[in-house]
């Protein structure tokens, strides 16, 4: 069944670590699979690893997250090629799609040429839920900042859209993070935003950003506009516990 609007959860978390697991599924993947509202049977989520190579092992560590979790798992891959006939199609059949960080620059590229930009706005229209981690989360926004390119951050502004705000991520733990949010968004680089601390995630219904929740105490989210003066403007959001 799918969610009764198009449904983004673009996040800063969704896992820990672990004592038998390389990580572990959070609070804020959960709840983007409790989103889906399945009842009947067993969830359908489909992993991608896509800004990391898709890593082997990084796929393997979900597929036993998800027997844990009672989900039926699926993994999207592109490297060397394809793992299924038809990405689109599979897509289409999901409940939830959970997509890693890394490099969102390559994620972007990648997903790009093989036509999954269409594809992943077709999804969201359709109801399947998308959620993702740091990479996983820019990706559905206009754009945001980045180390794809190098340790020093920069802007990366061709990201799917679905969304039409930009999106900063690791706010309170990578510190060059928020001062070049702010700045892209003064400068007019980047349209105005909403941004996460680790362990904060943003519930978007349609294109409206409904609510804000965190898996950590204290951490927070922030809306980030620019004021008429050509200065960035920063307001902290409700923060809902989960």
């Amino acid at each position: 069944m799918p969610a009764d609007a198009p449904t983004i959860l673009a996040t800063s978390g969704g896992f820990r670590r672990s004592a038998r697991l390389q990580w572990e599924v959070g609070p804020l993947t959960r709840f983007a699979v409790d989103l889906a509202g399945v009842t009947g049977r067993a969830p359908r989520v489909c992993f991608l690893g896509t800004a990391c190579g898709d890593d082997s092992r990084l796929i393997s560590t979900f597929y036993d997250n998800a027997w844990r979790e009672g989900w039926t798992a699926s993994h999207l891959s592109l490297f060397p090629m394809p793992n299924v006939e038809d990405p689109r199609e599979h897509l289409l059949g999901q409940d939830v799609v959970w997509v890693w960080g890394g490099s969102v620059a390559g994620l972007l590229a990648m997903w790009n040429l093989h036509g999954l930009d269409a594809a992943f706005r077709e999804a969201w229209q359709a109801g399947v839920v998308l959620t993702g981690v740091s990479a996983g989360s820019i990706c559905w926004h206009t754009g945001g900042t980045t180390d794809s390119f190098g340790p020093e951050l920069r802007p990366v502004t061709d990201g799917l859209g679905l969304l039409p705000w930009s999106n900063g991520v690791h706010y309170d733990s990578e510190r060059e993070r928020r001062p070049l949010f702010q700045s892209l968004i003064a400068d007019g680089t980047l349209p105005p935003g909403y941004a996460t601390d680790d362990g904060v995630g943003l519930l978007y219904r349609g294109t409206d950003m409904v609510e804000a929740l965190s898996e950590r105490d204290g951490a927070g989210a922030y809306r980030v506009e620019r004021a008429p003066d050509g200065t960035a403007v920063e307001t902290r959001l409700d923060t809902r516990r989960i």
